[in-house]
């Protein structure tokens, strides 16, 4: 709209139209990501030019479009609904609601498509995102602001993962925004109604684009739900991002791309593939506190084929994020759920994310388990075993089993850290194995409080300090023990397979 009220608006035509593409004439002005109307309440954006023709995709019923009906170009980005009144929602990547309550109002409209945060306006990530998992938590710390990808091939766990990252984030001031590409109309709904029952949906955004909608919406879901948070993290909010799967926009975008005759590339993706992921990892980050020190954590999922990590998406988004958490179908099939494998799972931002307690129990937890996975592999073909064999195949075990957590049912960071410790002091050595279920869960609460104040501050540990943690301990943990004189149910000594 001009001073004078006008609104002034180009007009142009459709010249050709080809399953989600049209060919527009008549724009000489038009720039690339801006907003069409291509009429009866379609809208497209624009995604390229030719030497005399404009290339839009369509978002919506192009069997409402027709060769040689007007389009008008408004003088703004493709932009969607963003705000707090967001929570609790079902969304379209263009803010419509999917979940049959009315639209939702918004503080502001933000373009989908947008720069990352320069490096002057970031700070470094050093305070710890809690996954509520043992294995992630203690093994591979993740940081707000970080990019973590989950990969693994199709059901091995990334999915049920990534959720329990964000019930663990109940009451920790992190809103959530899960964003489903290309899934299922039934498993979008048990998502739902799991963030319901679990009494997550308040502090949750879902952005939803199925299996069944365009190809173009599929791939504006991720820039969708990234905008969103962007918004929320200027506003000083911590912000945990899940996309599930990272995949399918890249179908998406590869089938878009044909479309519009670009040349294709390796696996038939075009040339700028590698740019379309970089530019929506990169918006991921800490901000300074001069921009309101908001977060913005992203969990992105990709799936792999019979475990190949080097296909073309896999090891792009491997080389552009700060680590992976690598989930294996053969310990899954083995029973261990998560089933991370640690060898292949890293997280580049390292330990000093970690609570001073946490970064010093942790510290030989992923050699102690790697070296039960190979003894294990060893004593297939051994006959005899030596008695240091068999004591480290002890521990392992132990280990393991601990690190084994059903789904949905996320631990608190402080019993993760209690318990962790009781595990490398020994403490848990001669626990039943119903001794050790039991005591997972709610340490923490009938533990003293200034020793909890301790580790929630991350306050240096004192002489003092670990002589009250292991007096505390030693007195909690002796209901869990096995009555002398009574049948041992102990967690029996790894045997060879």
């Amino acid at each position: 709209m001009s001073a004078s009220g006008v609104d002034i608006r180009e007009v142009g035509t459709i010249t050709e139209i080809r399953r989600g593409v049209v060919k527009l004439s008549g724009l000489p002005t038009c720039i690339m990501g801006q907003l069409i109307e291509l009429g009866r309440g379609v809208l497209g954006f624009v995604v390229g030019f030719t030497e005399s023709e404009v290339l839009a995709l369509t978002l919506g019923d192009e069997s409402e479009l027709a060769v040689g009906q007007q389009v008008d170009v408004r003088q703004q980005p493709l932009r969607l609904p963003v705000g707090p009144q967001l929570l609790g929602r079902v969304v379209s990547p263009l803010g419509e609601p999917l979940d049959g309550e009315p639209a939702p109002a918004a503080d502001a409209m933000r373009p989908m498509f947008q720069e990352a945060p320069g490096i002057m306006a970031r700070t470094p990530v050093e305070r710890q995102l809690c996954t509520g998992l043992k294995v992630i938590d203690a093994m591979i710390p993740l940081g707000k602001g970080q990019r973590e990808l989950i990969i693994g091939d199709r059901m091995t766990g990334k999915t049920a993962l990534a959720l329990d990252a964000i019930l663990s984030q109940q009451g920790r001031a992190v809103v959530c925004i899960y964003c489903s590409i290309g899934q299922s109309q039934q498993k979008l709904r048990q998502v739902n109604q799991l963030l319901q029952q679990r009494q997550a949906d308040p502090y949750t955004i879902i952005v939803a684009s199925a299996a069944s909608q365009p190809a173009s919406e599929q791939f504006l879901a991720p820039y969708a739900a990234c905008a969103i948070g962007e918004y929320l993290m200027q506003q000083g909010q911590d912000v945990l991002v899940v996309f599930d799967d990272l995949s399918k926009p890249a179908w998406a975008y590869r089938q878009l791309s044909l479309l519009l005759e670009r040349p294709p590339g390796r696996e038939a993706y075009p040339g700028d593939m590698f740019y379309v992921h970089a530019q929506l990892m990169e918006r991921a980050g800490q901000l300074s506190p001069e921009r309101g020190g908001g977060s913005m954590t992203f969990l992105p999922i990709c799936e792999t084929q019979q475990g190949d990590v080097t296909g073309y998406i896999s090891s792009n988004l491997i080389s552009m994020t700060d680590g992976q958490i690598y989930l294996s179908s053969e310990l899954f099939y083995e029973g261990v759920k998560p089933a991370i494998d640690v060898g292949l799972s890293v997280s580049r931002i390292g330990n000093k994310v970690q609570s001073p307690l946490m970064r010093e129990v942790s510290g030989g937890l992923r050699l102690e388990l790697l070296q039960h996975q190979e003894l294990m592999r060893l004593n297939r073909f051994a006959s005899v075993r030596s008695e240091e064999m068999a004591r480290r195949q002890r521990r392992g075990s132990l280990v393991r089993r601990f690190m084994a957590q059903p789904v949905h049912q996320p631990a608190p960071i402080e019993d993760q850290t209690l318990l962790l410790y009781a595990l490398k002091t020994g403490r848990l050595d001669d626990l039943t194995e119903d001794g050790l279920t039991r005591c997972v869960s709610g340490l923490s609460q009938r533990m003293p409080a200034p020793i909890m104040a301790a580790i929630r501050e991350g306050q240096a540990m004192t002489p003092l300090f670990y002589a009250q943690l292991d007096a505390a301990l030693d007195e909690l943990l002796q209901s869990y023990r096995p009555v002398r004189g009574a049948e041992s149910h102990a967690i029996p000594e790894a045997t060879t397979r």
